[in-house]
């Protein structure tokens, strides 16, 4: 099983980027899929997920998130997306895709390699 990361980069304060996340190895559309995102010294916390298709797509997001960045799956291809606008610094980080029967809390059961995500001011 693998989760391959890409899209990040360095973006100005107010800009967009666009995360992907393509999974391998099962069939993830019944799994919850979500992104994290961790910088130096901080735990890992949790972004925004979404439900399998059972669930019809459900999806989360962290308070800090809302309203700026959008989550999307792609379930013929067990590809995960996160759209991200208006980034400020604070959202620089690692950004890491996981895949969770059950997604909750932090201890998913699989997880990508991360891509890094630079906000300049």
């Amino acid at each position: 099983v693998q989760l391959q990361a890409c899209g990040g980069g360095l973006v100005q304060a107010g800009g967009s980027l666009r995360l992907s996340c393509a999974a391998s190895g099962r069939t993830f559309s019944d799994y919850v899929m979500g992104w994290f995102r961790q910088t130096p010294g901080m735990e890992r916390e949790f972004v925004a997920a979404i439900r399998g298709s059972w669930s019809s797509g459900k999806t989360y997001y962290a308070d800090r998130v809302k309203g700026r960045f959008t989550i999307s799956r792609d379930y013929t291809r067990d590809t995960v997306y996160l759209q991200m606008n208006s980034l400020k610094p604070e959202d620089a980080a690692v950004y890491y895709c996981a895949a969770d029967p059950l997604g909750s809390g932090t201890r998913w059961r699989y997880w990508g390699q991360g891509t890094l995500v630079t906000v300049s001011s």
